[in-house]
């Protein structure tokens, strides 16, 4: 390997620093992916918003149930609930951009390498194959093995970048998917929420 990588010039090392600053990321994700705590348990959610609908002391609940803050679902909730008649979708909206935003970190570094490690692989191999040329010039037509060897090693950065960009695509894709789950199961909860709430409003209208 190490042979190969010296036969592939000094883009090898661009690539190089490619490759690992994509596995630092891609593990530095994958344990957050794993920290991670979307909604707790789904049933803390439903107490949660049954407390809160029903009139009960639901910050003593949080407070009590630290269980229920650990969750972004729940944070996100927790928010609205506390600015109720107060911009409360606006609320669980900041929570709700703040936890995305987090998630998103890292993705753009992913991104940039799936485009730029095949980039710089058929950079290699073109400045490989401009020095097979200049060898050709110098030793003659007499000497085509030459050549034929400066280009086969030229190709390795191409199939390096290539390599790189095909292992960095799948983990980049399953992130991508997380965050579009995610977003959906904020959106989702909500909207219930501010269901809980309208209905809220129109039981204390019924009253009056």
């Amino acid at each position: 390997m190490w042979t190969l990588f010296l036969a592939g010039g000094p883009v090898m090392w661009p690539l190089l620093l490619c490759s690992l600053l994509a596995l630092t990321v891609i593990i530095e994700r994958a344990c957050f992916w794993l920290r991670l705590d979307m909604a707790g348990d789904g049933k803390d959610v439903e107490r949660l918003l049954d407390e809160y609908y029903r009139g009960g002391d639901w910050r003593k609940l949080a407070e009590r149930d630290r269980s229920l803050t650990r969750g972004v679902v729940c944070r996100m909730l927790l928010s609205g609930m506390a600015h109720d008649g107060f911009s409360s979708t606006k609320a669980m909206e900041a929570v709700a951009l703040e936890a995305v935003r987090t998630m998103r970190r890292g993705m753009g570094v992913l991104d940039t390498i799936i485009t730029v490690a095949p980039m710089l692989g058929i950079l290699g191999t073109v400045l490989g194959i401009i020095s097979s040329f200049d060898m050709l010039g110098q030793a003659g037509i007499n000497e085509p093995q030459a050549v034929v060897a400066g280009i086969a090693e030229a190709l390795i950065t191409t199939a390096a970048g290539l390599i790189i960009s095909i292992t960095v695509v799948f983990p980049f894709n399953y992130f991508n998917a997380r965050i579009e789950n995610a977003r959906d199961v904020l959106e989702h909860y909500g909207s219930r929420l501010e269901m809980v709430q309208e209905k809220m409003r129109l039981v204390k209208q019924g009253e009056r």
